[in-house]
């Protein structure tokens, strides 16, 4: 359901190397997707996104509601995949389902388990997924 759908147009950093990345839904809804390196290990990054129209206020949940999740999902999928190709060495990722304050923890529950199901399509067998409160890593396994 809503699995082959094209990714939406992404903008690019300016710079190759740059961290944020953002693209605009059919509705209007613009979305941020940043990532940051660890201070203590520039091998892991962290991937935030969020959707930056000021009338959702950190209800950026509710976009849901707007029949567009999939495609969003399938856009942030190519957006990890391209910065993933882009950084190489980069051994492990890490995400969080809290965006605000606000949000209910039930919507940070649905959100992570969205998010783990389209986690796997950027990243295979060579990476170990785990689970911690409301985190998700994704570290690279060392094999041999």
């Amino acid at each position: 359901m809503g699995d082959n759908l094209q990714p939406y147009h992404i903008i690019p950093p300016v710079i190759k190397s740059g961290t944020v990345y953002s693209f605009t839904t059919s509705s209007g809804v613009n979305y941020e997707v940043r990532f940051g390196r660890k201070q203590n290990n520039i091998l892991n990054a962290t991937i935030v996104f969020e959707v930056t129209n000021e009338e959702y206020d950190g209800e950026e949940y509710s976009i849901t509601n707007k029949g567009e999740v999939y495609r969003v999902m399938a856009t942030i999928v190519a957006i990890v995949r391209k910065y993933k190709e882009e950084h190489p060495n980069i051994n492990l990722f890490e995400y969080t389902g809290e965006q605000s304050e606000k949000e209910k923890s039930k919507n940070r529950n649905v959100r992570l388990a969205l998010y783990n199901r389209y986690i796997r399509r950027v990243f295979d067998n060579k990476w170990a997924v785990e689970n911690k409160e409301n985190k998700v890593i994704i570290k690279k396994i060392k094999l041999g």
